[in-house]
């Protein structure tokens, strides 16, 4: 029985160039490559440039892409990365605290498709990996691409959480006309 199909929603256009940067563990070399390789072919359909840096391993991209956002001008970020289950608990570990350091970093705004497999078996992520099969890499790509134009949609966050300076001002400078 086939799987079920689902709907990928087409890339984004953008009129400004964008600059996506690939941050890939290639603890397993040829899933990594092939991640790698679906990415930049996302990326560069989709018209805009990358750059990519290696890490160790899964828990080190959201070091990186943190790094990264600190000190360069990337408009966007792809994690890329494969955990396979092991006999220990690690593998947990290794997920859960990958995954849920890129939630937060994007929650503060990053741009992040994040293509970390974590999977049972090799081959598994083979499939998952493959560009012409599950393009799991160009798929974060696409993800990163779709976030990045959302952010140019609403553009740059202009207000604050609580009082602004001004507010606080204006209420201390009629604080000292009463007086």
């Amino acid at each position: 029985m086939a799987g079920a199909s689902h709907y990928i929603i087409p890339l984004p256009e953008f009129d400004q160039p964008v600059k996506i940067l690939i941050v890939a563990s290639p603890y397993y070399k040829d899933i990594s490559d092939h991640q790698v390789a679906g990415a930049k072919a996302e990326i560069e359909k989709a018209g805009a440039t990358w750059e990519i840096v290696e890490v160790p391993g899964a828990l080190e991209i959201p070091t990186a892409i943190g790094i990264a956002e600190r000190m360069s001008n990337f408009d966007g970020y792809v994690a890329l990365g494969c955990v396979i289950r092991g006999e220990t608990t690690h593998y947990d570990t290794v997920c859960n605290d990958s995954s849920r350091a890129i939630q937060l970093l994007g929650l503060q705004g990053l741009c992040i498709g994040n293509g970390i497999l974590t999977v049972e078996t090799y081959e598994q992520a083979a499939v998952r990996a493959d560009p012409d099969q599950m393009n799991k890499g160009g798929g974060a790509a696409a993800a990163a691409l779709h976030l990045i134009a959302l952010a140019r949609k609403w553009g740059k966050a202009e207000k604050g959480v609580g009082f602004t300076r001004d507010i606080l001002m204006a209420g201390s400078s009629d604080n000292a006309d009463k007086a």
